[in-house]
């Protein structure tokens, strides 16, 4: 082939051929539909036959992920066939008959569509009726923790445990009597949720994740939340007193740890959580997690930092934020002139502005948002910048636009390419949520 010559549209170059990875890659995003069905149906009925010949089961997992995987980039269209997967794949589960190893094979491919699909909207599709708490509790109990070939089923079943948390009944109904003989009690059901999630915090597989959503839907409930809530944060406190980000062991507990009190403060009410946060934050300066190496510690500690911020902070959308004119640039342009600016763009400061204090904590806070601005890893910048929009959102317009002052303190030839990113990312959370005002437009320009 000549050098100027280009190859028939839709025809392989020379010694080579389309194979079913580059037919993936040519699809890219124009699936219209999840046309895999029959055959995943085929796959997930024939579990039960496939178990007792390894190669066999080896391969239709195998399969199955190369299925999953071609909806990586458009998920939603396994949306309309997840009931019936779960329901055979959970079929075999809720099947007492069933042995252990086909239990197991089950739940790895349950993993593989959450994996795909998220597990937030897989979540609601799992059974939580009343009755169904005891079975997965005892599910859940059975499992050995230090098995590395069986995380997927402790994964999973600790997320449908976070869903059957949210029975609208009082967990101490589902006891009934404790004491089953004289001086022998039983546990209560929600102890046993509580010790299951703590200890499946500090374990070293994903399992650990799931067991922070568990507790974030668990302790806020009405009925734990009043007689739990204390004490965990307690354990949650003391786990990351005693914890070092410098040993392996600490770096796990502490990571599971963040990950719970981090979705505490964001799925509890306020009035709940706002005793605590103080306390919670004085610990959390404490453990200098700026100081780690770790990425994802860095990373859960300014999400752990924003959400107390918002704990702090009574939840309200500030007046003072811009309202976008109108949709001509030229109009906008001429808008600019004092004498003929339009009143949409301009704000009036509340009554109640003045009357509204902001504790001293909110200080803190940003500073380590400010500081996770200049974080050497995108993930802690994106999420500092998300945060900083977040709390400014809340703040009466002086302390807002000292904030804005100090983003763009960040565009200084002495800081480094991190602080001025981190900037820019902070500066669009800020323009999205229209807290960036005209005023402050020339100050921007002219760094």
């Amino acid at each position: 082939m000549a050098l100027n010559e280009q190859p028939a549209a839709g025809a392989p170059e020379d010694g080579m051929e389309d194979g079913p990875e580059d037919g993936a890659l040519a699809l890219g995003g124009t699936l219209e539909s999840f046309g895999d069905s029959a055959e995943t149906r085929a796959l997930l009925g024939r579990l039960r036959a496939v178990l007792g010949d390894h190669s066999a089961r080896e391969g239709a997992l195998e399969r199955f992920r190369v299925i999953m995987d071609h909806y990586q980039e458009q998920p939603h269209l396994l949306d309309p066939h997840l009931e019936w997967m779960m329901n055979l794949l959970l079929d075999i589960v809720q099947d007492k008959t069933c042995p252990a190893d086909l239990v197991h094979l089950a739940f790895k491919f349950l993993y593989i569509i959450t994996k795909v699909r998220g597990y937030k909207t897989f979540l609601r599709l799992f059974p939580h009726e009343v009755a169904d708490v005891q079975p997965v509790l005892d599910l859940i109990t059975d499992q050995n923790p230090k098995d590395h070939e069986t995380w997927e089923t402790r994964y999973m079943l600790l997320l449908w445990l976070s869903m059957t948390c949210l029975i609208p009944f009082d967990f101490s109904r589902l006891d009934g009597n404790l004491i089953t003989q004289p001086e022998q009690t039983r546990k209560s059901v929600m102890d046993r949720i509580l010790e299951i999630a703590q200890s499946y915090l500090v374990v070293s597989d994903k399992a650990r994740d799931a067991a922070a959503v568990v507790v974030s839907k668990f302790v806020t409930r009405p009925d734990v939340k009043k007689k739990k809530m204390a004490g965990f944060l307690d354990w949650s406190l003391s786990t990351l007193t005693r914890s070092s980000f410098q040993t392996i062991e600490g770096v796990i507990a502490m990571d599971g740890t963040l990950q719970a009190l981090a979705q505490i403060f964001k799925h509890g009410k306020r009035e709940d959580c706002l005793p605590y946060a103080a306390s919670v934050l004085q610990c959390l300066d404490g453990c200098r997690l700026p100081d780690s190496s770790q990425t994802l510690l860095r990373k859960l500690g300014v999400k752990l930092a924003q959400r107390l911020g918002l704990t702090f902070l009574k939840p309200r959308v500030a007046k003072w934020r811009y309202q976008r004119g109108c949709r001509s640039l030229v109009a906008n342009l001429q808008l600019c002139t004092p004498s003929r600016r339009d009143p949409r763009t301009e704000f009036e400061m509340p009554d109640s502005e003045e009357d509204y204090e902001v504790p001293e904590e909110v200080e803190s806070v940003i500073e380590q948002l400010l500081g996770g601005l200049k974080d050497k890893d995108t993930i802690v910048r994106w999420s500092a910048a998300k945060g900083v929009g977040r709390i400014a959102g809340r703040l009466p317009h002086e302390l807002a636009d000292d904030v804005v002052g100090s983003v763009l303190d960040c565009f200084s030839f002495q800081e480094t390419d991190n602080a001025w990113h981190g900037g820019c990312l902070a500066l669009a959370e800020l323009g999205r949520r229209g807290l960036l005002l005209p005023s402050r437009l020339t100050d921007g320009s002219e760094r």
